[in-house]
């Protein structure tokens, strides 16, 4: 019997932006910080509620905490007002709102699968976009099931003062984390349906029939004509081949315009080949090709935005598998422009795909800036933790846009070093690179990838901890998380 697979993309809620709040709907109030009077700043919508629900309010400041009141109204708190005190509003409200449904749904009570939501005076973009994040991404979830689920919010309507001034803030807040969401759609699809070919198709179809974007799949005849040593390597012990997924976005008139290559990791699962993992934890491999979602989702989201620049996105998707034709330790691969590397550990194969689809990168579309998005290294885990991705960089100024976007999304960077005194450590006797040099882990992958860039401004995200999470908390739900997608598609809409 089949797999029962999900539609990919999932639903989101919609948001919408208006001053004229409906009638028979849902409302939820957002509740600032109490000031010194005693009062607590309220939204639009207060004049709905009575004066006990007015005291509560007075109490509900701390951010995302929910008070649901008499008649499907809702309170939710904002805390400080800092931009992830409104991701984490919106996340805990349409996740209070859902629970709320389902139970209704379950008891054979009428559910409404709208909301509006009341904002405080003086709303502005930034506030309204980050709430927008939460609302969206709070309630994400990822079944694979043959039963129906239960009702959801699908549409949301905020309630400001002056819709006219953040609408378009909101609405680019939606798409990027509509990027988020797809990214965490592909990330979770259980290997068993998610092969490389799978992976490739998907990225083909989604992105079929938008103007501006054309999406090539390479298959593996092309690979092997072409050089790609490193992704034919990884790929060699799967019965499922690897695949190159090559997608353009050229808007109208853009041929001047600069030039970004995203390339992400795209392992559909990673057993670590015959340098093979631990059991514990290999089931989370299926989300090893989270930096090839983050590209894929990225480049959808950024010709939905119709950004003014040229956008390459570089996707080589293998399976690390172990079977008698797997790479192995001591082999010496030919890399896309005949660099060669030594292979030291098979459980290193995302650096052996991204060395290719860097050299292509740089020799064939000689990029403005190319920025590589990777689950590299469990050194990088050990060295931020698994809710801040590494940044490597040898251009100061494209680190800089690479922090100022993720600030500015609500995704933390930090950048590491490239340490001259560990460079010659990729060096190898019987081949031109070593793919583990001894040292740092995470610093050494990077200096590895930087032999393939070309000299190109380039950068490499390492997000191999904040790629997954166990637990709720702001947006972000257990299983993939779709982390980097919404900083790729800043970086680019703030390059131009």
């Amino acid at each position: 019997m089949s797999t029962p697979v999900p539609t990919v993309p999932t639903p989101f809620p919609t948001v919408d932006v208006t001053a004229k709040a409906r009638r028979n709907t849902p409302v939820a109030v957002v509740v600032m910080p109490v000031d010194r009077s005693g009062d607590a700043e309220l939204g639009p919508g207060a004049d709905r509620l009575d004066p006990d629900a007015v005291e509560a309010a007075r109490a509900t400041g701390k951010a995302g905490e929910v008070r649901q009141l008499p008649g499907n109204r809702w309170l939710v708190g904002i805390g400080d007002g800092e931009p992830r005190d409104w991701r984490r509003a919106g996340a805990a409200l349409v996740r209070a709102v859902d629970a709320n449904a389902a139970a209704d749904h379950d008891a054979g009570r009428t559910v409404s699968r709208s909301l509006q939501v009341m904002m405080p005076p003086a709303d502005n973009a930034d506030r309204a976009a980050a709430l927008a994040v939460g609302l969206v991404l709070g309630g994400y979830r990822f079944r694979v099931t043959g039963t129906r689920s239960a009702p959801r919010t699908s549409s949301v309507l905020l309630v400001v003062d002056e819709p006219e001034r953040i609408a378009a803030g909101v609405r680019d807040a939606v798409t990027m984390a509509g990027a988020t969401a797809l990214a965490r759609d592909l990330a979770n699809m259980p290997s068993n349906v998610k092969d490389p070919v799978w992976l490739a198709g998907t990225a083909a179809r989604l992105s079929s029939g938008i103007p501006g974007l054309a999406t090539v799949v390479r298959d593996e005849a092309w690979l092997v004509e072409h050089g790609f040593g490193g992704v034919l390597a990884v790929g060699g012990g799967s019965a499922t081949p690897p695949r190159l997924v090559e997608l353009t976005w050229r808007p109208r008139g853009g041929s001047r315009a600069p030039h970004l290559v995203f390339i992400g990791k795209g392992v559909t699962f990673d057993t670590g080949g015959i340098s093979i993992k631990p059991a514990d934890g290999m089931h989370q491999m299926r989300t090893d090709m989270s930096g090839g979602a983050a590209v894929i989702a990225a480049l959808l989201a950024i010709a939905a935005m119709k950004l003014p620049l040229r956008v390459t996105g570089l996707v080589p998707c293998a399976e690390n598998h172990l079977s008698g034709s797997a790479y192995r330790p001591g082999d010496v691969v030919r890399h896309f422009g005949g660099r060669t590397t030594e292979v030291t550990n098979t459980d290193a194969e995302g650096r052996m795909l991204l060395a290719d689809a860097l050299a292509y990168a740089a020799q064939r579309h000689t990029p403005d800036a190319m920025v590589d998005v990777a689950t590299l290294t469990g050194a990088m885990k050990i060295s931020l933790g698994l809710r801040i991705g590494g940044l490597f960089a040898s251009c100061d100024s494209l680190a800089a846009r690479i922090g100022v976007a993720g600030e500015r999304v609500g995704e933390a960077w930090w950048r590491m070093p490239l340490l001259a005194d560990n460079a010659e450590d990729v060096r190898s006797q019987i081949a031109d690179v070593r793919q583990c040099p001894g040292g740092p882990g995470a610093i050494a992958a990077a200096l590895f990838l930087r032999e393939f860039t070309g000299d190109r401004p380039w950068a490499h995200l390492d997000i191999a901890g904040p790629a997954r999470s166990e637990a709720t908390y702001d947006e972000v739900v257990p299983g993939g998380t779709g982390f980097a997608a919404r900083t790729l598609v800043r970086l680019a809409a703030d390059y131009v």
